[in-house]
């Protein structure tokens, strides 16, 4: 059974930052390409929802309702509900994901 993948809005301004960000500092090809990738990540949560771990940042202190896969450098993180799957943020993994998933799930 296929799980429908949902992206929040904040994602979807994640992933056109990104592609932004890509296409004014390099060529329009590779944002082009960066998205595909991205999108072969979600594809592949559609199929194995439960495969990504558990981000680091959230394990260390107890929290385990949300999962990230990667799509280098970007991680992604979601949460499964159901039969849906929720993509809630599209970062740069070299940025400081502590807080930036506080501020973005746990503050929310």
């Amino acid at each position: 059974m296929a799980f429908l993948v949902q992206l929040t809005d904040d994602a979807m301004r994640d992933l056109e930052e990104i592609y932004d960000y890509i296409d004014q500092h390099d060529e329009s090809d590779r944002a082009d390409y960066v998205l595909e990738q991205i999108d072969k990540a979600f594809s592949s949560l559609s199929e194995y929802p439960e495969r990504g771990n558990y981000p680091a940042e959230l394990l260390d202190i107890g929290i385990r309702e949300y999962r990230e896969i990667f799509s280098r450098p970007y991680r992604i993180i979601y949460r499964v509900m159901e039969n849906n799957v929720y993509v809630l943020l599209i970062a740069d993994g070299r940025r400081d994901m502590q807080t930036l998933l506080q501020r973005r799930l746990l503050w929310a």
